[in-house]
């Protein structure tokens, strides 16, 4: 089976399984005091052009968004999102298993809107309802979706304004970052929002997020909140032995661009077959519409995600990512044509 359901199918990249080997038998302090660990930080905060920023580590996603929010907001607050947000619909209630109820606004193409989000942070709270005390966001989108510069600009203006963080979840970063749409860049992002995370399990890591509170007042007492949620890593070096390689020689950024040559690939593919797409992304997730009979034919070999039932035919999601293999791109190009 040739499996296109995710990006995180595979270990890590071959840069990081190298790094991990040789360091393998060092000794170091734990708990990310190391000096792997204090590598990893220069290097993303200078990437980030973003000397001020503090940058701590999380071994995956759901982990990173508890602790980022929980950390941040007060007792009778909640986050802000849209509907169709990763802490909205696919984290089982993590978030409100903190204590903090998400607040999600009606999304247009998987994007808050600058106007819509200004409209409810306008309406003052009474002590009666949970107040918004951080705006959550992602880049990409849960339908792989960008938010552009302009955008995330004015949406980074409407939180200062009132008042809230913004949190930027980059889970899928280094896609994002090589789709050919996108217009923003790392140190773009990190002076538009107050905190983001770089993802790394998706994108050539074997595990690991970096947070990166580029509001370091944030960041009061973070690591007694990881500890807390039990995410300090006793062998924290191995978080940063690996964002150390990543962000060596541009590895994090050739991984992510070469995920979406492979994703245009595809997406030239089904333009030629003449597949209709269930969302428009501009990213390395791809949903296609699939007649049932060419979906039979083609799950014989490949693996998709379902995402919807539009009775006789199923919109699925196929992602490429870095270890995304060519030749499989290829071979599912012409089982496609031939399906179809």
């Amino acid at each position: 089976m040739i499996r296109f359901e995710c990006d995180y199918t595979d270990g890590c990249a071959p840069e990081v399984l190298k790094a991990l080997t040789e360091t393998n038998s060092l000794n170091t302090v734990g708990y990310g005091n190391d000096e792997f660990c204090g590598m990893a930080k220069e290097k993303i905060k200078t990437v980030c052009k973003c000397p001020q920023a503090e940058v701590h580590f999380a071994v995956g996603g759901t982990q990173a968004n508890t602790i980022i929010i929980s950390s941040v907001l007060r007792p009778y607050e909640g986050v802000v999102c849209c509907e169709s947000g990763h802490i909205n619909v696919h984290e089982t209630g993590a978030i409100e298993a903190t204590g903090h109820k998400v607040l999600a606004l009606p999304a247009v193409n998987g994007k808050l809107t600058p106007r819509g989000l200004e409209k409810y942070l306008s309406v003052p709270t009474n002590e009666h309802e949970v107040k918004p005390g951080m705006v959550y966001i992602s880049q990409p989108t849960e339908t792989g979706t960008l938010y552009r510069a302009e955008e995330l600009e004015s949406i980074y203006a409407v939180c200062q304004k009132y008042s809230v963080p913004l949190f930027v979840d980059g889970a899928r970063l280094a896609y994002a970052l090589g789709a050919k749409a996108n217009d923003v860049s790392l140190p773009f992002l990190a002076k538009n929002c107050d905190i983001f995370y770089i993802g790394g399990t998706k994108c050539g890591a074997l595990f690991g997020e970096a947070m990166v509170f580029t509001n370091s007042d944030l960041a009061y007492n973070i690591r007694h909140m990881i500890k807390r949620h039990g995410a300090l890593l006793a062998k924290g070096r191995l978080l940063g032995v690996q964002f150390a390689t990543l962000f060596t020689d541009d590895l994090y950024t050739e991984l992510g661009n070469r995920a979406m040559a492979l994703a245009e690939k595809v997406k030239e593919g089904l333009k030629e077959a003449g597949v209709e797409l269930y969302y428009d992304s501009p990213t390395n997730q791809i949903f296609p519409v699939f007649e049932m009979g060419a979906l039979e034919k083609l799950q014989k070999t490949y693996s998709f995600e379902f995402i919807a039932d539009l009775g006789d035919k199923k919109a699925m999601r196929i992602c490429t990512g870095w270890s995304t293999k060519e030749e499989h791109v290829d071979m599912l190009i012409r089982d496609i044509k031939e399906a179809v």
